[in-house]
């Protein structure tokens, strides 16, 4: 059996043993007993993988033993990454400069090297990977297009137009919905997708405008509903979807439009679909939405400019990531409150949760490294810190068994 071994990195060992956590138990390295942590097969591995945007690196993670394994030279600026979900494979936006071609970088993780480089179309900076793992769609925002990948063969099949300065995409569980979030635009495009045998036959299907700077995008997991987060403003927009089982004789159509906090950036989803949260980077509060019923239910102070949050995998707790700070914020869903914090590093902006649970990774785009909590159904605290390269912005973490 395996279990994980603790590494300090450098200088932020000292930087830890000063770290608060307002209204949680503090706990410290010698509370953790190897029962604390899952016990794996010998065939058993999981990384995290970090793009680093000011260096054209990833940083690979040991999950298993909580320790760096590598550092991989990917293309220009890297900004966004996915894992597959039926190979192991991990795909790498590198949105390049202004105007220039962009690029995919395929990792795969079984011995964490770079086995291909995609080309795609200008400044991408967003992917989403279909439900079979045979299609990743990537939002080119500086040429108004999604990129079709057919991950297998490794090259693009189609491009679908978009609305002005594509965002974010995100693909239905059923795989028969793509929608895409136009910054620049305004809007939401809404694409029937025709799936891996024909996929030059996919085509935008309905347009909704009146979502100023939308900014980001998800979908129920019955596929129902869409929300949109009009960051230029203060709404959330619901469209309900056309080729949902619950609306199969219905077009799509705008539900709603939501006043949140200012400067509504990102959704955070329950994995069970009954609630989203919103992040007000403006207004320094997140936003609690019934996501059955469309109905804002308040607005809580969270920090300086939250700009990421995520739910844990009980549905019980959301992590918010305030850029602005050196906090994460944790907020008990079922007790409609924030109940503390706890100290990372300078500007967390991006958050993951390993596949037992157990830990939370912060990425630190100030400081440049990512901060490591041990989670539990009562209490946290900060595990350790480990280095990254320069101006780490996305993580994804895959698990898989060796054969």
């Amino acid at each position: 059996m395996r279990r994980p071994f603790v590494a300090w990195a450098g200088d932020h060992k000292t930087k830890l043993a000063g770290f608060v956590f307002s209204g949680l138990t503090l706990l410290t390295l010698t509370s953790c007993h190897s029962h604390d942590f899952p016990q794996y097969p010998p065939n058993y591995r999981e990384y995290a993988y970090i793009t680093n945007g000011g260096s054209g690196t990833v940083t690979v993670l040991d999950v298993v033993n909580v320790r760096l394994d590598r550092e991989l030279p990917v293309g220009q600026d890297p900004v966004a990454i996915a894992v597959s979900a039926t190979r192991n494979e991990v795909y790498v936006v590198n949105s390049a400069v202004e105007n220039a071609q962009g690029s995919i970088s395929v990792i795969n993780a079984e011995n964490n090297t770079v086995a291909a480089a995609i080309p795609v179309h200008r400044q991408p900076v967003a992917i989403d990977i279909d439900p079979t793992g045979a299609l990743a769609y990537i939002a080119n925002s500086g040429s108004n297009t999604v990129s079709v990948i057919d991950l297998k063969t490794r090259r693009e099949v189609a491009q679908i137009g978009t609305g002005e300065e594509p965002v974010a995409v995100r693909v239905s569980a059923d795989g028969k919905t793509l929608v895409i979030a136009n910054r620049r635009g305004g809007s939401l495009s809404i694409v029937d997708l025709a799936g891996p045998a024909t996929p030059t036959a996919s085509k935008v299907r309905a347009v909704f405008s009146g979502c100023p700077g939308a900014s980001d995008a998800v979908i129920l997991p019955d596929s129902s509903k869409a929300f949109v987060a009009c960051s230029a403003g203060h709404q959330v927009m619901a469209i309900a979807l056309a080729s949902s089982k619950t609306n199969p004789a219905l077009p799509d159509r705008l539900e709603t439009l939501m006043d949140v906090g200012h400067g509504p950036v990102q959704l955070a989803l329950k994995p069970d679909g009954g609630e989203l949260f919103v992040s007000n980077s403006l207004s320094g509060s997140i936003s609690e939405i019934y996501a059955p019923t469309d109905e804002v239910a308040g607005a809580y102070p969270i920090g300086d400019d939250p700009v990421r949050g995520l739910v844990s995998n009980d549905n019980s707790r959301l992590y918010i990531g305030n850029l602005h700070s050196q906090w994460v914020a944790v907020y008990s869903i079922d007790d409609g409150r924030r109940i503390g914090a706890i100290h990372v590093g300078d500007g967390p902006s991006a958050l993951a949760l390993s596949g037992s649970g157990l830990l939370l990774f912060v990425v630190d785009s100030r400081s440049g490294d990512i901060a490591v909590i041990r989670t539990t159904s009562s209490s946290l605290f900060a595990f350790t810190l480990l280095p990254a390269g320069r101006s780490p912005n996305a993580i994804a973490i895959k698990a898989f068994k060796l054969p």
